[in-house]
């Protein structure tokens, strides 16, 4: 396909319900496999014990899907953006579904640990094809008026999905095993893969010649190198630190609700941050797209992040813990649109998957340094320590968004449009490889 049909076809599904209908089925996709990455959060921790398993290998378990997905990320965006979005979708979708699968086994297994951490690998290298294509395919479908709302749905369904596996492994665990809960998380895992293979058409190939496909290969551009740090920060705090960490803290304390034990009850405020940053992931992407900047929402959403994560610090009960993980929620989501529609404005489009392997590169360093740095230094220095140095994490980011967007645009808050952000992705798509 070359340049000009790839246009063509772009153009057609923007218009009318296509659009719609692409975006909403990404957004199931990635919803219903993103189970897998979360159910086996507030079951593990728990569990190692019963197994065996130290909780040093409990955080590599945890963690080594993103750590797998570092050497993943940047062929996956490239693949992308040489072959297109519909079959790395599909497949990645696929590989996903079997490593969710891997945990079943691991539960009958004489050596769960290493099939625990075999489905986790797996599934990270099919998380890596999963979100490079999921943002190309919002970012071919979008312009400057709807990037911002489209992105903060497609990163909805993304990270949606994987707090809803926590909560799904909380609570379904204690209800009826962990073995169910797996069984669940896989079916959902493998329906969401025939659902993209019926419904998600090819969105992006650009037809340019292949190269050889290396994990060291990424967009080392200012855009990508300053949203990637950012990325990081808040995955490092949210996902990486307070969700490995929040089913120790509430046993520690013995917080509970409606008569359920430390699994359950996390995940039902795991559940909480989810509504909230569901809620905000949309909000604050439309916000943006009708405020014409990225800028305002983003440096809010990260000052009610580090808000969020004081309070928990401190949080000694239930109402308090409640608000925490709600403007935590709000915080993170709030962020996560805003952010993924500001590097599509400022990357030229036959690098975009590329420039998400990029971010998702930061992203996965650090979601998998979080468990296991956190799990040693609370078991070391306590949780109140280790949740104050994650608050100032926030912002720490927000400085450095705001330096490199000066340095890239000219302004702190580069508007989107014909003199803002966007034009910068216009002046710098002759930059080579």
């Amino acid at each position: 396909m070359t340049t000009g049909d790839a246009e063509g076809l772009r153009a057609r599904l923007r218009s009318g319900d296509r659009q719609y209908t692409v975006i909403a089925t990404v957004i199931a996709s990635t919803f219903f496999v993103g189970f897998g990455g979360g159910v086996i959060f507030p079951i593990l921790p728990n569990l190692g014990k019963v197994l065996g398993i130290s909780p040093f290998m409990v955080g590599l378990i945890l963690s080594a899907n993103r750590f797998s997905r570092l050497f993943a990320n940047a062929p996956a965006g490239i693949v992308v953006d040489r072959v297109g979005t519909r079959t790395p979708f599909v497949v990645g979708l696929a590989i996903q579904g079997v490593g969710t699968g891997g945990y079943i086994v691991a539960m009958y297994s004489g050596l769960p640990a290493a099939w625990f951490l075999a489905a986790r690998i797996g599934w990270g290298f099919g998380s890596a094809l999963v979100f490079a294509t999921a943002y190309t395919i919002a970012a071919d479908l979008s312009d400057s008026d709807t990037r911002g709302t489209n992105m903060g749905l497609i990163r909805g369904g993304v990270i949606f999905g994987f707090p809803t596996g926590l909560v799904v492994g909380g609570l379904v665990s204690e209800l009826y095993g962990t073995v169910a809960a797996f069984v669940v998380a896989t079916a959902f895992a493998l329906l969401a893969s025939v659902l993209a293979y019926l419904a998600v058409p090819e969105t992006h190939v650009e037809g340019t010649p292949r190269q050889s496909v290396k994990p060291w290969d990424v967009d080392t551009s200012l855009p990508s190198v300053t949203i990637g740090l950012v990325n990081f920060a808040v995955l490092f705090a949210y996902i990486g630190v307070l969700f490995a960490t929040l089913v120790l803290f509430l046993e520690e304390n013995d917080i509970g609700v409606y008569g359920l034990d430390a699994q359950g009850t996390s995940g039902l405020f795991m559940a909480v941050t989810v509504i909230a940053a569901a809620v905000f992931m949309f909000l604050s992407g439309y916000i943006s797209d009708r405020r014409g900047s990225r800028m305002p929402a983003l440096l809010a959403f990260l000052f009610i992040t580090f808000v969020g994560l004081v309070l928990f610090a401190v949080a000694q009960s239930v109402s308090l813990l409640t608000v925490a993980c709600l403007l935590i929620g709000a915080g993170q989501g709030g962020t996560s649109g805003p952010l993924m529609a500001l590097l599509a404005d400022l990357t030229p489009e036959d690098r975009m998957g590329r420039a998400v392997g990029t971010n998702n590169v930061f992203g996965d360093i650090g979601g998998g340094l979080g468990p296991m740095v956190s799990l040693p230094l609370v078991e070391a220095v306590g949780f109140w320590p280790v949740y104050i140095a994650c608050a100032v994490l926030p912002l720490i980011a927000a400085v450095v968004l705001l330096v490199g967007v000066r340095r890239e645009t000219g302004e702190f808050l580069p508007l989107v449009g014909e003199n803002g952000a966007e034009s910068t992705a216009g002046r710098t798509s002759g930059v080579d490889d």
